[in-house]
C-alpha cells in the first residue's frame, strides 16, 4: 500500500504521516527532505525559496519513479509533501492506481480564523522549522483556499478541517 498526503504547509501532514508510521510501521518519504538533500548536495541549481511549480516539476518524477518501484515490490509507503501534484493519477497505470491511496489536507477560512495560534503552536511537532516566518494567517488563508480550488478541480480525495483538527485515516 502506497499512502500519498498532500496538502498546503501547515496542515499536519508530516505529523499525519509520522501517526500512520507508529501506528502501521510503513515507513515515509518527506519531500522536503528530499527536496533538501538534493540542494545540499549541488545535484540542482532550485533553491528552498524556489516556486512550487518548479520545485513538483522535479521532484515528482523522481518520488513517482520510487513508489512504482514500491509497488511493483510489494511494499508499503507514506509519502507526504506538497510536491505532489494534483493529476498525481495520471502517471500511473490501472495496476499501481490499486495500489495507492491519496489524501488531501485542507483547513477551512473558519478553522484557520480560529485556530491560527494552533497552527502555529504545532508546525514544528514532528520536525523543526528554521524561519517559520512565511506562516502568517494571511498565507495560510491564500494556500489553503488555492488547494482547496485544486482539490475541487481534480476531484481528489480530500480531508477538510473545518472545526476541529482531528485528522485520522484507518487504512
Amino acid at each position: 500500500m502506497i499512502v500519498l498526503i498532500a496538502g498546503a504547509s501547515h496542515t499536519g501532514k508530516t505529523a499525519l504521516a509520522q501517526k500512520l508510521l507508529e501506528k502501521y510501521h510503513y515507513p515515509y518519504l518527506s519531500m522536503d527532505h528530499l527536496k533538501m538533500g538534493l540542494i545540499r548536495s549541488g545535484h540542482t541549481t532550485l533553491t528552498p525559496m524556489s516556486d512550487d511549480k518548479a520545485l513538483t516539476d522535479y521532484l515528482w518524477p523522481i518520488v513517482r519513479e520510487m513508489i512504482k518501484t514500491a509497488v511493483e515490490n510489494g511494499q508499503n509507503l507514506i509519502v507526504e509533501g506538497c510536491y505532489i501534484p494534483f493529476a498525481w493519477a495520471e502517471d500511473f497505470a490501472p495496476e499501481y492506481l490499486e495500489n495507492i491511496k491519496y489524501y488531501c489536507l485542507v483547513m477551512s477560512d473558519k478553522y484557520i480564523t480560529n485556530h491560527f495560534d494552533d497552527i502555529r503552536k504545532y508546525a514544528g511537532i514532528v520536525e523543526n522549522r528554521l524561519d517559520d516566518a512565511y506562516c502568517t494567517v494571511e498565507t495560510v488563508r491564500r494556500d489553503n483556499a488555492e488547494i482547496w480550488e485544486q482539490c475541487q478541480k481534480y476531484r481528489v480525495n480530500c480531508i477538510l478541517i473545518e472545526e476541529k483538527y482531528q485528522v485520522d485515516i484507518t487504512l
